[in-house]
């Protein structure tokens, strides 16, 4: 049977795993971090488009039947490219989804003003993505986007919570909702801004809704499993989870503790 994989340029698609596990706690799962090529968010369209192709067809290789492309940059400057180019080519079944979907398919839903922030990398903001598939969705909704280039070093050197860290965050969201006054709803469009939760609803307006995509990616993965019975009869139910990282797995599991509960035993992947 197969697993379900999930790939992120690093940490950050662990919270993203997280949620998954709740809502499917039976599954198998395999998880890849290409740490040792981190971060992605500057990164040009054609080495994440690169990257994350070699990560993907990795997790096939190692039996996944369904892979989750947990990194919101690769999900923008990649996603798309391998679903109608690589995987048309293939003749199994095996599919790859991405995390920014899920999340523009609910968020005009929560939004009254239907003026939304997006906070993300620079990859991100810049590919347009969310602003682009929002529109698809809910055409009336506005979008403001903004990148935060230090939030991800911020959580990944555990530093975030320090002074300097919080000048930061503080002058992002000063920087989002200067955007506009009606912004009411703002979406952590990079899987380590969740660690920054607290700190972000200190400097934000209670008002203001502070999404987190991780639970959204996990009930729209169960809905899709439940739409397609077929794919979910190929995953292995043990409750197994393997880690993987390109990086030195003892530095993966120190820290891996940051963004999952209870212990992390990884092994070195090169891709």
């Amino acid at each position: 049977m197969g697993a379900i994989g999930v790939f992120d340029s690093g940490y950050g698609g662990l919270t993203i795993l997280e949620a998954i596990r709740q809502e499917l706690p039976n599954h198998d799962f395999i998880y890849l971090g290409d740490n040792a090529r981190t971060p992605y968010g500057s990164r040009s369209f054609e080495v994440v488009y690169e990257y994350t192709l070699q990560a993907v067809n990795r997790l096939f290789d190692m039996g996944c039947e369904l892979v989750i492309v947990a990194c919101n940059t690769a999900s923008a400057k990649a996603l798309r490219s391998i679903q109608q180019k690589d995987l048309i080519k293939r003749t199994d079944k095996k599919r790859v989804l991405g995390v920014i979907r899920p999340t523009t398919e609910i968020i005009g839903n929560l939004s009254k003003s239907k003026h939304v922030g997006i906070l993300g990398t620079e990859g991100t903001v810049r590919s347009n993505s969310y602003a682009i598939e929002v529109a698809k969705f809910f055409p009336e909704l506005t979008v403001h986007q903004h990148y935060c280039p230090m939030w991800v070093p911020l959580v990944e050197n555990n530093e975030y919570a320090t002074e300097g860290g919080e000048y930061f965050i503080k002058k992002d969201i000063e920087a989002i909702l200067s955007m506009h006054e009606g912004i009411d709803t703002i979406v952590l469009a990079c899987t380590h801004y969740p660690l920054l939760i607290n700190q972000i609803k200190k400097y934000t307006p209670e008002h203001i809704k502070v999404i987190s995509q991780g639970p959204i990616v996990a009930k729209s993965l169960k809905e899709y499993l439940d739409r397609h019975p077929d794919m979910n009869a190929l995953l292995g139910k043990s409750g197994l989870c393997t880690y993987y990282t390109t990086e030195n797995p003892s530095s993966f599991d120190r820290n891996a503790h940051h963004f999952v509960v209870g212990n992390v035993h990884s092994k070195h992947l090169h891709l």
